[in-house]
């Protein structure tokens, strides 16, 4: 039945995997039970039944002996991925740094190493941790090299994911085809159809939709035949976003509504608060304000619940927004935009100090902190507020300082200058060296910057203090370095 069910759910037919594994976890005992229910639970998962595979999970990890030594660190790693999906980021990360410590120095459990490595990235790439998840996405991808090929399209992808969210969307794009060609040489259709949503997503948001439609058309109809609940959600609100990138309003809300319902029903909290965002932009175009703002809200609630600062600053700017395409027929909406955009445009623009490369911050600050910034600057000026717009003007003309490191004692997180990997000849061998190759080019050390300075009026009045305290308060980021400078 084991068997029956590994085959099926490599045929795609999740529901077909999932019936074999319940039959196999009814009639069987010891170990054989505990596979079984941790595999059920996994297809459960995968299904949309997120809360029903944590309580599986939770059942397995109990009955677990100590003398079998791959089970607890394979339930951890799925467990982690149902935890991800309803948004508890905080038990995700705490079970698989469990796992992580009983596969440390076990050579033969190598590909379960590159599975709690990939969980890992991805609680890092929800935490918008980009320096975390490059580091993370590129040791995974050196392991699945070594230890797991079959398995080096999910680095892969992790790092098309990581290179397009800082702005390097060329590379990403690269990353994420290269990903699509070793699922395609591992056989694995229903990654491939995944692969292909997640490039069809990365052509939405860069506006090539002609490239994108075909791609998750083709990807939906394969994720709807097999039944596998979440990346059907995913496809709905890509499908949604497609349409409404075509002027088709009506049919992008019902795709909208359809993923709202469905991610709900699921507990997928954080991508039905992603969802919000969307339905709240067409309500606000509609004329539906009161809709728009209890969208806006619920999705605020749910990113800061989970300690998600960046997300929310987000979701501001994306309010702003849409307060000041109204500001002409309501001059008053002017004072509660400028009161979020300014601390959520501070909050993004910080974030780029936390980067390795010059370049990534580069990227970062242009395509996506000076947007925010000039959002800021707008309402400003539409406010009339002449000592806002000073101080916007002279914390963006104060520079950035480099950050103080120790010269003595060992510098653990800085990544020498010199790093190399070196190629492992596993077949088809081409695609993954470049990966790797590319993946320690993404990675590669700069200098350490620190992050803005407060600045000081010859008076002694800090500069934005307000909007810092409140992009502090409210993120839950530390958006200024304590030093504080005196401007002139």
């Amino acid at each position: 039945m084991l068997e029956a069910g590994a085959a099926a759910y490599a045929a795609g037919d999740v529901a077909g995997a999932l019936r074999a594994f319940q039959e196999a976890s009814r009639v069987a005992t010891g170990t054989v039970r505990i596979n079984a229910m941790v595999n059920a639970a996994s297809m459960s998962d995968e299904l949309g039944d997120h809360r029903g595979a944590i309580a599986a999970y939770r059942t397995a990890l109990d009955l677990i002996p100590a003398d079998a030594p791959r089970l607890r660190p394979a339930a951890l790693v799925n467990l982690s991925q149902a935890l991800q999906h309803v948004g508890d980021l905080q038990g995700a990360q705490a079970a698989l740094e469990n796992a992580r410590d009983l596969l440390v120095g076990s050579t033969a459990q190598g590909d379960l190493l590159v599975a709690c490595l990939l969980s890992l990235t991805a609680v890092a790439i929800h935490r918008q941790d980009w320096a975390r998840a490059t580091d993370l996405a590129t040791e995974s991808l050196d392991a699945a090299v070594h230890f797991a090929p079959e398995l080096a399209g999910h680095p892969l992808l992790n790092l098309a994911a990581v290179n397009f969210e800082t702005g390097r969307t060329d590379q990403a794009v690269d990353f994420a085809e290269q990903a699509l060609a070793a699922f395609r040489a591992a056989d694995n259709p229903t990654a491939v159809a995944e692969t292909q949503q997640n490039l069809g997503l990365m052509f939405l948001r860069t506006d090539r939709l002609d490239d994108a439609e075909p791609l998750l058309l083709t990807s939906q109809a394969h994720l709807e035949r097999a039944g596998i609940g979440h990346r059907v959600g995913i496809g709905l609100k890509a499908l949604a976003f497609l349409a409404e990138g075509q002027g088709k309003t009506e049919r992008a809300a019902d795709f909208y509504r359809r993923s709202l319902d469905y991610f709900q029903a699921t507990g997928a909290v954080l991508d039905a608060a992603d969802v919000r965002t969307r339905l709240a932009t067409l309500a606000y175009s509609a004329g539906d304000h009161r809709l728009a703002d209890d969208h806006l809200a619920a999705a605020l609630s749910t990113y800061a619940e989970r300690g998600l600062g960046l997300q929310c600053a987000a979701t501001d700017y994306w309010h702003a927004m849409l307060l000041e395409s109204s500001i002409q027929s309501d001059p008053a909406l002017a004072i509660r935009a400028v009161a979020i955009a300014v601390p959520a445009a501070l909050a993004i623009d910080s974030v780029r100090h936390s980067f390795a490369t010059g370049y990534q911050r580069d990227r970062w600050k242009r395509r996506i902190a000076d947007p925010a910034m000039a959002l800021a600057f707008r309402l400003a000026y539409a406010t009339g507020d002449a000592v806002l717009l000073a101080d916007l003007i002279e914390t963006q003309c104060a520079g950035t300082g480099l950050r103080e490191i120790a010269t003595t004692g060992p510098v653990s997180k800085q990544i020498p200058f010199d790093r190399v990997v070196a190629p492992v000849p596993v077949g088809p061998s081409a695609p993954l060296h470049l990966g790797v190759a590319l993946a320690g080019f993404a990675a590669s050390a700069g200098l350490a910057v620190a992050r803005p300075p407060k600045l000081a009026t010859t008076d002694g009045r800090i500069v934005l203090a307000d909007h810092i305290a409140a992009a502090e308060q409210r993120y839950g980021l530390n958006v200024r370095d304590p030093r504080v400078l005196k401007v002139w």
